[in-house]
């Protein structure tokens, strides 16, 4: 079973490895350009990883594509299997809310988080600003070393540029809007 778990991952990190591929760029140029490990962006390809939307938007920059190339795809599958995928990615789920806005600046998503859990790996840094909305639960957004405590109906405006990263600090399921700008 744990295997076809791991294959259902597999799509967006072959696209991803297809894309950088073709356009000829190593893994050590992806690497510097998005300051991801080279162990996670083999993981990611690999299909053992599911990267969150800011990593998606770093790597699509990197590749130099539409965000839009690797989140349609995600997007269907959510739709209809969104707590199967939110356990597949270590308690985390998104959804866009801004479907056919591949080329524009401005992206909107639904964010999941499960009960007393953060994002697992790397915190995310991405070129832009992001604006984060909680539509119940409670939070934590750690911008570089300054922690953001949020709860129902709190927001935060930031410059995604600064290493960032979320946690759920409530005992239930936390629901939130973030929308990135990126140039």
């Amino acid at each position: 079973m744990a295997k076809k778990k791991a294959g259902a991952l597999v799509p967006v990190g072959k696209k991803i490895k297809k894309e950088r591929v073709r356009k000829k760029m190593t893994l050590d140029r992806v690497a510097n350009e998005t300051g991801l490990s080279i162990d996670y962006l083999k993981k990611i390809e690999a299909g053992k990883e599911i990267p969150p939307v800011g990593t998606l938007l770093q790597i699509s920059r990197a590749l130099e594509i539409d965000s839009g190339f690797f989140l349609r795809e995600e997007e269907t599958r959510l739709k209809s299997r969104i707590r199967a995928y939110t356990k597949r990615t270590d308690n985390y789920a998104y959804t866009t809310m801004t479907p056919g806005a591949e080329n524009k600046h401005l992206k909107a998503f639904k964010v999941e988080i499960d009960a007393m859990q953060d994002h697992k790996g790397v915190g995310y840094q991405h070129e832009g600003e992001e604006f984060i909305y909680v539509l119940s639960g409670k939070i934590e957004v750690l911008v570089g070393d300054h922690g953001n405590k949020l709860d129902t109906g709190d927001s935060l405006h930031f410059n995604s540029g600064i290493r960032h990263q979320l946690k759920n600090t409530g005992k239930e399921k936390a629901e939130l809007i973030v929308v990135i700008y990126g140039p």
